[in-house]
């Protein structure tokens, strides 16, 4: 990345990001990267998990670009719901790899005190990358969150979840919308400038 000043904050979801996951790839690859690590990876706790963001945030005054996937998704959208000024300023934007729809008939009981997902438009610029077969969230879904969140959206074909079980290791394609979403915030700084 261009800018060596920002850190990447990784936020995994449901059972964490094992290391040939591609957010542990990219927390090995990306410059000033770190990990939200939840006490519990396998029964999540809302309040939990949004307090451990809260903390990794707080922890470093850089500015952070977020990378979450799946319930990590979801946290950073409660997060933002109740998080206090400072912290939301130390966020630049946010990277959303295939958000678990937490409010879905067959959803895993273990996400559902994740429920109901905020709607509430989050207070950086984001990118949310959905798609057309996940079985965690649909395309339509992915499309209304995104709405919900103002966030950019783009749905991707055949891809899954985006995780390991998806042939999602390293993901180096992912890289071109992780420096899509940086280019978008390094113009909008030079527009404000």
């Amino acid at each position: 990345m261009r800018n060596q000043a920002i850190r990447y904050l990784i936020v995994p979801g449901w059972q964490g990001s094992a290391d040939d996951h591609w957010q542990s790839h990219w927390q090995r690859s990306l410059p000033n990267s770190a990990r939200v690590e939840q006490a519990d990876w396998l029964n999540p706790k809302r309040e939990d998990w949004v307090a451990e963001l809260q903390r990794s945030i707080a922890s470093d005054p850089r500015p952070t670009i977020l990378i979450a996937h799946s319930l990590g998704c979801i946290t950073v959208a409660h997060w933002a719901a109740h998080a206090p000024v400072e912290s939301l300023r130390r966020v630049r934007a946010a990277l959303l790899v295939a958000p678990a729809d937490v409010e879905r008939t067959n959803c895993p009981p273990a996400l559902q005190n994740f429920a109901p997902i905020p709607q509430h438009l989050l207070p950086f610029p984001s990118l949310l990358l959905g798609s057309d077969n996940d079985t965690a969230a649909s395309a339509t879904r992915a499309c209304e969150l995104a709405r919900d969140w103002g966030s950019e959206a783009m749905v991707l074909s055949g891809v899954g979840h985006i995780n390991v079980a998806s042939g999602h290791q390293r993901w180096e394609q992912g890289f071109a919308y992780l420096y899509r979403l940086q280019s978008r915030i390094e113009r909008h700084a030079r527009r404000t400038a």
